[in-house]
């Protein structure tokens, strides 16, 4: 049995871009359709477990009043009738009869909604939403492999076998409770995560008005693909270029937390929709009630700015609450009023992403055991009691730390096939049944840390520098995670070691690399930093120097930082970072001008010394523990002590 959540959908800029941009493939003068959509925190809550039949049950007491179980064979043509006849079930039958004519599942599910808490027909695609759990039901539990866009556009085709006829947007609830911008191409779809600065304070209301969304798609599909009529010029302008525009400073403003402009932009929105939209279906886009709300005074004193939702129409409105406080003082006025309000807060996500992994190096210190064994597979007892191949004990603290997309730098194409061993190919059915529940369920898990695996190649062992700027095309301008493919990392706080990482770097917004205390009797071994402390805490590190491997006299005399609490210690790396554009920038000109090191290698630490002399290079001080698999005596440190529970 899995447990499963797909939240509710809001669409915030954007709405009917979506069907707009499809209309590229009959006319390539539309402009492509863009929107920003987010989950929301209310959704539904179901378990899920295989079944002869498709069935769906519930216990919520939200939908008490609406539902009766459903069952239906596992035949095609059933399926199909029910998704045809527009019933209650309709949708999830849809998504259903998809699964078993395309990826021959060999079996039903029995899916359990143990709670609702988004109320149903009001903007939030609770459809969609459904949609999106069966989907997502089948993939699990028949370890399908899909991608997150791969239940989304099953979820789209499967509510399409239905009498509805859903927008593209709508199964963005895919994607979780994170803001997502999408851009609609004719048939395709991209999806991009969007980051944002500080909290947004949404507040979501149902106006219980009236509107017929049908009546609403229909009138405004006359326009496409090609505008006849002033109107339709304007309907096309809006939910063009006027509409990229709208959605292209939400974004920026997002990004940079500039709250007030994203609220006074959402009452542009709705001017223009009204102005250039609203004219296509004025019996259901006149929306008294929606504008009343919006003008209303004490709504005004307590947002920033405020829209309808989804189709628009006296359905739904949304406003940007000034602060946390203005939101709960909303969503109680909204409620006097009679209508129905939810708060839901956008919450600031890290701007590192993206991990590379260096993995390139053959391990002549492990020789001979190198022969038969890449380093990075080496075994490892982890705190879960599972053996693990030490490469997927960074793996794990990656997306642990909130990463999304991981590089591995690899010696040539045939380590890959290692890779697609351990993430892309299940293992055998006759192994799998050997297993307990539970490592059955972890082999699923190796498959889902696949999809987030790329790799780049280090042919000629240049450096560890080299090995970095292999990932300039994959890093794309965004900073990004550095570990180190021959170090664990064991954190003695509730939080892992790169995300403390991310957090400081969320912060300070510089290149960053994390440091740990080193005796003065072992400086010789390391590179040694040197600088100021930023915080009283003397967790951050202004770095103003970076010397590899000093002599204990020199560090002793020159390479000290002075503590408030213990007088002078010494730092060195404790091998993660934070690689910044200007890191692969200067990486860049050392690969370009062939800058070595005495050994003929690109060093990181020469590109690094030469940010922190141009733009500032800050040292975290990592509250934690790391562990070394590339000698045998720390590797056999490693085996002993790593996560030991005693």
């Amino acid at each position: 049995m899995i447990d499963l959540f797909v939240p509710g959908r809001l669409c915030l800029f954007g709405e009917h871009s979506d069907w707009a941009g499809k209309y590229r493939a009959m006319n390539s003068d539309i402009a492509p359709g863009v929107a920003i959509v987010t989950g929301i925190n209310h959704g539904i809550y179901a378990t899920a477990e295989k079944s002869p039949f498709f069935e769906i049950t519930s216990e919520s007491p939200e939908l008490a009043d609406i539902w009766e179980d459903f069952s239906c064979k596992m035949d095609l043509q059933d399926l199909k009738n029910v998704a045809r006849s527009g019933s209650f079930f309709s949708y999830c039958a849809g998504v259903a009869s998809y699964m078993l004519e395309w990826y021959r599942v060999k079996g039903g599910c029995h899916i359990h909604v143990t709670k609702m808490d988004m109320p149903i027909k009001s903007g939030l695609s609770s459809s969609a939403a459904i949609c999106v759990l069966v989907a997502r039901a089948f993939n699990q539990l028949y370890d399908l492999n899909l991608s997150t866009m791969g239940e989304m556009n099953i979820a789209y085709w499967g509510e399409l076998r239905t009498p509805s006829r859903c927008g593209r947007l709508d199964q963005a609830c895919a994607f979780g409770p994170h803001p997502v911008t999408m851009t609609f191409d004719a048939e395709e779809v991209e999806v991009e995560r969007l980051n944002i600065n500080r909290p947004l304070y949404w507040v979501f209301s149902n106006l219980d008005g009236k509107k017929d969304t049908i009546k609403i798609l229909s009138d405004l599909n006359r326009g496409y693909p090609f505008a006849q009529t002033e109107k339709e010029v304007n309907e096309h302008k809006a939910l063009g270029e006027i509409n990229q525009d709208i959605v292209s400073r939400a974004v920026e403003y997002m990004r940079e937390g500039e709250t007030e402009k994203l609220g006074l932009l959402m009452t542009e929105a709705q001017e223009v929709f009204d102005s250039y939209v609203a004219p296509m279906s004025p019996s259901q886009l006149k929306a008294p009630a929606l504008h009343k709300i919006l003008k209303d005074p004490v709504v005004k004193s307590l947002s920033f700015g405020g829209k309808g939702v989804g189709s628009q129409g006296d359905g739904s409105v949304q406003f940007l609450a000034k602060d946390q406080e203005s939101q709960e003082k909303l969503v109680t006025y909204l409620k006097t009023k009679g209508l129905a309000a939810y708060s839901f807060t956008i919450s600031p996500t890290h701007k590192i992403t993206k991990a590379i992994i260096p993995v390139a190096g053959f391990g002549s210190r492990l020789y001979p055991e190198t022969r038969f064994l890449r380093k990075e597979f080496f075994p490892i007892v982890d705190k879960d009691n599972l053996v693990k191949p030490a490469i997927l004990i960074l793996l794990e603290e990656c997306l642990e730390a909130g990463i999304e997309e991981i590089c591995l730098v690899l010696g040539s194409e045939e380590e890959r096939e290692m890779y697609r061993n351990l993430f892309e190919r299940p293992i055998s059915p006759e192994h799998l049944s050997k297993l307990s529940p539970e490592k059955v369920e972890y082999e699923s898990r190796l498959m889902e840390i696949g999809k987030k695996l790329s790799y780049a190649y280090q042919y000629e062992k240049k450096g560890f520098g080299d090995a970095v700027y292999k990932t300039v095309e994959f890093a794309a301008g965004d900073p990004v995670l550095l570990l180190l493919g021959d170090t664990l990392y064991e954190s003695s706080i509730g939080k892992c070691c790169a995300l403390q990482l991310i957090e400081a770097y969320d912060k300070y917004q510089q290149a960053m690399m994390s440091i740990h205390e080193t005796p003065l009797s072992k400086v010789s071994f390391y590179g040694i930093t040197s600088g100021t402390w930023l915080d009283a805490k003397e967790q951050v590190l202004n770095m103003s120097n970076i010397t590899e491997k000093p002599s204990i006299a020199y560090a002793e005399e020159y390479l000290g930082v002075e503590s408030s609490r213990a007088g002078k210690k010494y730092y060195s790396a404790f091998g993660s970072y934070i690689i910044t554009p200007e890191v692969f920038t200067e990486l860049g000109k050392m690969v370009e001008d062939n800058v070595v090191s005495q050994r003929g290698e690109i060093e990181l630490t020469t590109a690094l010394e030469r940010v922190r002399e141009k733009y500032g290079l800050l040292g975290l001080r990592i509250q934690g523990q790391m562990f070394d698999i590339g000698v045998p005596d720390e590797f056999r440190n490693t085996v002993f002590n790593f996560r030991r529970q005693d």
